[in-house]
């Protein structure tokens, strides 16, 4: 039988108990049927992952203690998506899989054509953490609320290149673009157009940019959410944790 994994957001050590949530106490007993005695791995982001045995469940929540470490933390350093904001089921379906490819943020940018502009920060965040829990990785990314666009590139790092999905087919494609990446950069973000991509003229400021590296997803039309996933999937085959060690943590902008 495996072993349920839980993030807490709480420091982790031997014989250290850990007090859980309703939701998690509900999920352990009646989702999962676990009982007390039961084992689970937890982890924070940070110490990270655990052994840990239950020893309480109820309706009011639960606590597990840990007991030993059977993971170190280790880096998760992923690509940044500068996610469209696209409709609800939408825009959670492509959180939770960009969990699951790697991403270390997920900055929801809205640009011109952008037809929706509000989230649920709490849903989103929740989805993540789920989804975290169940890939198996060590850490929850960031989720942004949505953001416009030459607000959230004001103050972009040059070091840091942008990927910019064009859909208009005038770019190389995005596999030649990674290609020329110097071998032990950091992974590059990838910026997403909405649904009906961007305008002309912000493809045009975009590519002015000097961090910018326009790049084309091929011929067929992609919808945004397949756009953002197919990008990340390349970013982590060709550059990142699917073909090779991983470079020093970097602060992800805000």
């Amino acid at each position: 039988m495996s072993r349920p994994r839980l993030f807490v957001p709480c420091p982790l050590a031997a014989d250290r108990a850990i007090r859980l949530s309703e939701a998690q106490a509900h999920y352990l007993a009646n989702v999962l049927r676990r009982k007390l005695g039961d084992w689970v791995q937890l982890f924070n982001g940070e110490d990270g992952e655990w052994q840990a045995r239950i020893t309480a469940l109820s309706r009011r929540g639960g606590e597990v203690v840990a007991l030993a470490r059977t993971r170190a933390q280790a880096m998760e350093e992923g690509p940044i998506l500068l996610a469209p904001v696209l409709r609800r089921d939408t825009t959670e379906w492509m959180v939770e899989k960009a969990t699951e490819l790697g991403a270390a943020a997920i900055l929801l940018t809205t640009t011109a054509r952008s037809a929706v502009t509000r989230t649920n920060p709490t849903r989103l965040a929740a989805i993540a953490t789920e989804a975290a829990e169940q890939c198996g990785r060590l850490t929850v990314p960031r989720i942004d609320p949505p953001q416009p666009l030459d607000r959230r590139l004001a103050d972009w790092p040059e070091a840091l290149p942008l990927v910019v999905c064009d859909e208009t087919g005038a770019s190389p494609p995005l596999a030649s673009v990674l290609a020329g990446l110097p071998p032990a950069a950091r992974p590059p973000a990838v910026l997403v157009g909405p649904e009906g991509g961007f305008e002309p003229g912000e493809l045009d400021r975009l590519r002015d940019l000097p961090f910018s590296l326009p790049a084309s997803l091929g011929s067929r039309i992609l919808r945004a959410e397949t756009a953002a996933l197919t990008s990340l999937a390349l970013v982590q085959a060709l550059t990142r944790d699917w073909c090779g060690p991983q470079v020093p943590s970097l602060s992800v902008p805000t």
